[in-house]
């Protein structure tokens, strides 16, 4: 009996022991998972700090050939904005008309031809025509009489034997059909047609339109058949050779602008191509009630690109240099239509140095992964975005203006700044 109390006592003892051990597992876990919970917390909140920074070893700064600097000042050339549009010299566009209506016989022509002064367009039928080269003979064959009564009289004069009221009768007679004539040979002329040709009895019917310049057939606003009248245009011609470009200046800047500056315009149809010109003149009335004033401007080489009189332009005007804060162009990145820099954010860079100090609760594995952490990757530096307007950039230099915080003398990612983006960005995608 006194046995069986043993073992009975000894099978509790296990029991109670193994229940302990149990719970103690259960503790274990929980705690163990808690852990688990916290750290993916951390690297949570790591991740959302990453919006506007990231940390960078140096041997990753060295790999990738990230260089620092400061802010500068440069001497930049100060512009004007302006818009417009292309334009070309009255001079160098031209409406085809006729002096006599008709109807239209043939078109030689079609849109977006190129044509010479001179060449034939259309050929236009009138049955006036006729006469008004019948009326030139008759004034041919009259003039000849005139001619030899002028002869005649001339010779008696001379002989003694005239009468000098006719020889003037025969004079004026003479001056009037030569004028006569001449009109006629003019206005034949006109309408293209050869008065010698009339003069050997080669009668015509038809005449044909002549392009006034050389340049580009526009729009053709007649067809085969149809009417021609004058003072209706039956085509247009235009040459780029000179094309311009009509700028709108506004009040404010109107006394900055001046003849001989440079201008760069911009195009959106030619994936915005610069193109280079000069001002040569500034209009001295305002644009209807805008208070805008139009700067014409030169393009240097046009026949280089496409371009058509009606395309809207955007240009920057050079009026002059100053000095101005700027970095070199390949500092500012852009991220969702805004422009940033990176700067070296120095209070994060000592937290940072802070928190990877050995605490004493760590263990010896950890402290090692710690210590051998640090050997592989050396400094590390935080950066953090800054947003920045942007203006003039030139010689790679770009003026930058700070939009919030004060940048000062801290330093900048002058190479590299697109590396750093891609890596918040990647970071960023990592945690969605």
């Amino acid at each position: 009996m006194k046995y069986k109390k043993i073992a009975l006592m000894t099978l509790l003892n296990k029991n109670l022991l193994l229940g302990i051990c149990f719970i103690g597992s259960l503790v274990f876990v929980s705690c163990s998972g808690k852990t688990k919970t916290e750290e993916k917390t951390t690297e949570t909140t790591k991740t959302e700090e990453g919006e506007e920074g990231i940390e960078l070893t140096q041997a990753q700064i060295d790999a990738v050939g990230i260089q620092f600097g400061t802010i500068e000042l440069k001497n930049l050339t100060q512009v004007i904005k302006a818009s417009g549009e292309l334009a070309v010299p009255p001079q160098n566009r031209a409406d085809v008309n006729v002096l006599v209506g008709g109807v239209i016989r043939k078109i030689f022509v079609i849109e977006g031809q190129s044509v010479k002064k001179g060449q034939a367009l259309a050929l236009i039928e009138n049955a006036d025509l006729v006469s008004i080269q019948q009326g030139y003979l008759t004034a041919k064959n009259a003039f000849s009489y005139t001619a030899a009564e002028l002869q005649r009289q001339k010779e008696l004069d001379e002989a003694n034997a005239g009468i000098k009221k006719k020889l003037q009768e025969a004079q004026a007679n003479y001056n009037t059909e030569k004028a006569r004539i001449t009109t006629l040979e003019a206005q034949l002329r006109q309408l293209g047609i050869n008065p010698a040709a009339v003069s050997n009895g080669n009668i015509a019917t038809q005449v044909r339109v002549s392009a006034p310049i050389s340049g580009t057939v526009g729009h053709i606003m007649v067809n085969t058949g149809a009417s021609a009248q004058p003072g209706s245009p039956l085509l247009e011609i235009i040459d780029n050779s000179q094309i311009h470009c009509d700028l709108t200046v506004f009040e404010k800047d109107l006394f900055k602008v001046k003849a001989g500056q440079k201008v760069i315009f911009t195009l959106t149809n030619q994936e915005n191509r610069e193109i280079t010109g000069r001002v040569y003149g500034v209009n001295k009335s305002f644009e209807n009630e805008s208070k805008g004033i139009i700067v014409h401007s030169i393009i240097e080489n046009p026949s280089a690109y496409k371009l058509i009189p009606g395309m809207y332009v955007t240009a920057l005007i050079s009026i002059g240099s100053e000095q101005v804060t700027a970095l070199p162009v390949e500092a500012v990145v852009q991220s969702e239509g805004k422009s940033y820099i990176f700067v070296v954010d120095e209070e994060a860079k000592e937290t940072v140095e802070k928190k990877k100090e050995p605490k004493e609760s760590e263990s010896k594995e950890e402290k090692k992964e710690d210590d051998e952490m640090k050997e592989s990757n050396g400094k590390t530096y935080r950066f953090k975005m800054v947003e920045v307007i942007t203006g003039v950039s030139e010689l790679g230099y770009i003026k930058i203006t700070p939009a919030g915080e004060n940048i000062g003398k801290l330093q900048v990612v002058v190479k590299g700044a697109n590396y750093i983006l891609s890596k918040i960005k990647a970071g960023g995608e990592e945690e969605e």
